[in-house]
């Protein structure tokens, strides 16, 4: 196992684990999160444990060509009950997100070390949030990282009502600012969406 001191750097993704697992241990600054997200790794630890870090082979990915919008989301979105901002609220985006009650888990990921590290990264301008509104009320959004090469890293998304987590999605996808979503790990929601397995040395390469 790498553990990481006070220098910003990464063992080769090659070196990952089975199940992804790289480093353990460093911190969330800026700086070492932008490095780690440019060459293809990422934090995610529960509060309890020491700062884990993750390059999973493959990766979970959406090409945005392969979007895949359902009939019925097709009419969701032609009611415009649904208004979709960018980011004009992106601590209230994480903090929902911090709190979404996820099927299979207990507790958050997104920590106040988390949450306090990507409002940093936003006020730089590399962490971006898109929420959905309805009745003027915030009821879904999501966030992640813009790596400013064409790869959008997804970090969280929430809901509050039916199909708004779907609505940020599908406005990210839509925008056509990127050529890739990455996803990270797989989940039943995104791969009906159309995201897919690509292997880490294919993703690697929008990275470069």
């Amino acid at each position: 196992m790498y553990f990481l001191n006070q220098k910003i750097e990464f063992p080769d993704v090659s070196e990952a684990s089975v199940e992804g697992l790289l480093a353990v241990g460093g911190d969330l600054s800026s700086e070492r999160l932008l490095h780690a997200y440019a060459h293809g790794i990422f934090p995610w630890y529960d509060a309890d444990d020491p700062i884990l870090w993750w390059s999973p082979d493959p990766r979970f990915v959406l090409y945005p060509e392969d979007l895949k919008v359902s009939k019925s989301m097709k009419q969701v979105l032609r009611k415009k009950q649904f208004k979709v901002t960018y980011n004009k609220a992106f601590t209230e985006v994480i903090n929902n997100c911090a709190q979404a009650k996820r099927e299979g888990q207990e507790g958050t990921w997104i920590t106040e070390e988390m949450i306090g590290a990507f409002i940093k990264l936003h006020e730089l301008g590399y962490a971006k949030s898109i929420e959905v509104w309805e009745n003027m009320q915030l009821v879904g959004g999501l966030y992640g990282i813009d790596l400013n090469n064409k790869v959008f890293c997804g970090e969280s998304m929430f809901a509050k009502v039916s199909n708004a987590s779907k609505v940020a999605f599908i406005a990210l996808v839509q925008s056509n600012e990127y050529q890739l979503i990455d996803c990270q790990l797989h989940t039943k929601h995104l791969e009906s969406l159309g995201a897919k397995h690509i292997s880490r040395t294919e993703f690697l390469k929008y990275l470069k």
